[in-house]
């Protein structure tokens, strides 16, 4: 029985340099017997040459809607906005099964065209655990992000950030961090609520390599319930929670603008201000690489707060690495999609194409 063949896509979300497959995945999974083409790409953080190194078939960008219909169409974010149907499988972020904009005309495509999802999301192992994520590199770079915004208050540079663009590699961003905090008389010190996590123990190790002192919260430190006044005396605040039932919130606005607060960073990496349980409910939107920063105070108590959904691809290189090791090992079971995480993922896209 022949192996399958999998075509990467570009990725047309703007600035999004991560990818699902990076090269040596694909020279894993050619090894293992697969087919793999892989659409040329002016923005991933791995060159065409990566690819055509280790012997995949390179194709023109968007060409997969041309593609065999037995090959699977493997991303990362959102297909490019149109009515075409999907004839083909595809795995990746759909964000349509929690009735996000536009979930049912996305599966009203899949449902016409006859093809199938496999989202990303919801790719999930017997505990229903994700069997891939990026949540560790999203509390590196929030952690980062966070020290910057605050070397940047102390330069009196308003906003604390601006305009933010991608890193070559962990190594420089560190490097950066390093020189900035050298010309600091104090040093910040971080509070990481949800420690013990993926994304906690992402923000916990950077503040580590930067030898800040960091304090390590997880269920047993609110357990009491919030609001927990003890964020005031805090210099930057990480949240790595991601709450999914009701309890009191970790600040208020009452509390935030105490006189005696020296908290001047938030990084809510969870980043959830839409929802109903959100535990930092002191904003309403989400911000961006353009505009990191929201001020939940001015003046000469500054509070800063940073919110940006895609934080992983402040380093796409070590998180698509990461990523993408996590999720080999399931690709390299496509040849039989009545095993492990597939039959559960179908039958969730099942449901949901039921539904409309």
């Amino acid at each position: 029985m022949s192996k399958p063949h999998i075509w990467l896509r570009a990725e047309t979300k703007q600035d999004e340099q991560r990818t699902a497959l990076t090269p040596d995945g694909a020279k894993q999974l050619i090894a293992a017997g697969f087919q793999v083409s892989v659409e040329q790409s002016e923005q991933s953080i791995f060159n065409d040459s990566d690819y055509q190194a280790v012997n995949c078939n390179m194709v023109t960008p968007g060409s997969w809607v041309g593609a065999p219909r037995d090959a699977i169409i493997l991303g990362l974010k959102e297909l490019p906005e149109h009515d075409l149907p999907l004839i083909h499988q595809h795995i990746y972020f759909a964000h349509a099964y929690k009735e996000q904009l536009g979930w049912q005309d996305l599966l009203n495509r899949f449902k016409t065209g006859g093809g199938e999802l496999y989202d990303l999301e919801f790719l999930v192992d017997d505990n229903n655990r994700r069997i891939a994520a990026f949540g560790y590199w999203a509390g590196f770079a929030g952690a980062a992000l966070s020290v910057q915004a605050w070397i940047n208050q102390q330069r009196g540079i308003n906003p604390p950030l601006s305009d933010i663009r991608s890193y070559a590699n962990k190594e420089s961003l560190l490097s950066e961090l390093s020189n900035g905090l050298k010309h600091s008389i104090d040093q910040p010190r971080i509070l990481v609520i949800g420690a013990k996590g993926r994304s906690g123990s992402g923000a916990v190790d950077l503040a580590k390599a930067l030898n800040l002192t960091v304090l390590e919260w997880d269920l047993a430190e609110t357990q009491k319930g919030g609001p927990f006044i003890e964020i005031n005396d805090m210099d930057i605040l990480v949240n790595c929670v991601l709450v999914n039932q009701d309890l009191p919130p970790f600040v208020s606005k009452a509390m935030l603008a105490q006189a005696e607060r020296i908290l001047a960073v938030i990084v809510d990496v969870s980043c959830d201000p839409y929802g109903s349980y959100n535990p930092l409910p002191i904003y309403q939107q989400c911000t961006t690489f353009k505009q990191p920063c929201i001020d939940i105070a001015a003046g000469n108590k500054r509070l800063s707060l940073i919110a940006i959904d895609h934080l992983p691809s402040l380093l796409p290189k070590e998180s698509s690495e990461d990523y993408g090791q996590q999720l080999l090992t399931h690709l390299l079971t496509l040849d039989d999609k009545n095993q492990g995480v597939w039959p559960k993922a179908l039958a969730l896209y099942q449901q949901k194409i039921d539904s409309i």
